[in-house]
């Protein structure tokens, strides 16, 4: 599939987030960009609110920009991920490399989502995600819809009556996308984020810290605390003082 961009006429190939809730089988698939850490979990995001609701337990592919080391028991997250998975509630078990075991029901809806895709938008162009993303959602909902052979209802209706009663309420906010990385104080207690500096209290100086941006705000934290924030600039080489 391909996505044209109308002002640039750029033609990009995007990907495809698929997840699958265990007792129902019922699927939520959308295209993005790429697997980006940013796109991959704000598509976790956008899972979330379409089941309306939030499970006890998340088992992703271990993508290598989210998950550090897969390991059933301590598994290491990158922070965004964890930050997610702490604003949420919810316990993150990745899957283990060349394990389909650990997540059968999700291999199984990446088949049936590549089925549907490639028999009906293979040949197709979009000018948007959204556009496509429509067309995607459509038909791999379609079989939700249909009776099952063996038992009664269909797959919509065993999501209501088996996993939507279970799900967890979502939080009033939804979680933001953050880039974390850590930064050393200097010793005018500045750090330093894109070739901008933002002061801290001085007592800091020395010390290793972890600072949050968001797209209009920077957050400097340490020990699981805030210790102070400034509004993003976007400009190089000036200094934000508190």
């Amino acid at each position: 599939m391909r996505v044209i961009s109308p002002e640039t006429g750029e033609c990009q190939q995007p990907k495809v987030f698929v997840a699958v809730l265990g007792a129902s089988n019922y699927t939520f698939a959308e295209a993005t960009y790429t697997q980006s850490l940013s796109d991959w979990l704000l598509s976790h995001v956008r899972m979330l609110e379409f089941f309306g609701g939030v499970p006890e337990i998340l088992v992703p592919d271990n993508l290598k920009s989210g998950v550090g080391k897969a390991c059933r028991y301590d598994p290491e997250l990158n922070p965004s991920y964890q930050q997610l998975a702490e604003h949420y509630q919810v316990a993150v078990i990745p899957a283990r490399p060349r394990k389909p075991r650990d997540k059968p029901k999700a291999e199984v809806g990446v088949q049936i989502v590549e089925r549907w895709i490639l028999a009906r938008l293979r040949h197709q162009v979009f000018f948007s995600l959204t556009e496509l993303t429509h067309c995607i959602r459509s038909p791999v909902t379609e079989p939700d819809e249909h009776l099952f052979k063996k038992l009664p209802g269909n797959h919509r209706e065993a999501f209501k009556r088996l996993d939507k009663i279970v799900l967890r309420p979502l939080p009033v906010q939804p979680w933001r996308y953050r880039y974390i990385k850590k930064a050393k104080v200097n010793i005018d207690y500045h750090v330093e984020y894109e070739q901008h500096h933002y002061s801290l209290p001085h007592q800091h100086v020395g010390k290793t810290v972890e600072l949050h941006a968001f797209n209009n705000l920077i957050e400097v934290w340490s020990d699981r605390q805030m210790i102070t924030s400034h509004p993003r600039c976007l400009h190089p080489g000036n200094s934000t003082a508190a």
